[in-house]
């Protein structure tokens, strides 16, 4: 990955306290599992920001390398790295996701 990819990603990362790497828009997802976890954030009415991996092929690629994840969508929150869709799926239904929020300082709907 090129420095330009690399500082691009740490930028969204470190100016965003809620960022899901996604293919497609939170409005318009491109992919089922992009759409998912935007709408888990949705549901819980997180402010988050959706970075569209779909319009920069060295950020799609690049993604994967900066968090050694395979898989998109990609969640971070306050600049750690949560999981993908599965895991975010799991940590929702479990409430383990409300937790790492609270733990965080990010506001949802309670």
């Amino acid at each position: 990955m090129d420095d330009q990819t690399k500082s691009l990603i740490q930028n969204h990362i470190d100016t965003n306290d809620v960022c899901l790497f996604m293919k497609g828009t939170p409005d318009q997802p491109q992919c089922g599992f992009s759409m998912t976890v935007s709408n888990i954030l949705k549901m819980l009415e997180i402010n988050f920001k959706g970075v569209n991996v779909l319009e920069d092929q060295s950020l799609r690629d690049g993604i994967k390398v900066f968090s050694d994840w395979p898989t998109i969508p990609q969640l971070y929150i306050k600049k750690e790295f949560i999981g993908g869709c599965d895991i975010i799926k799991e940590m929702y239904e479990s409430g383990e996701l409300k937790k790492v929020c609270d733990d965080k300082g990010i506001n949802y709907k309670k």
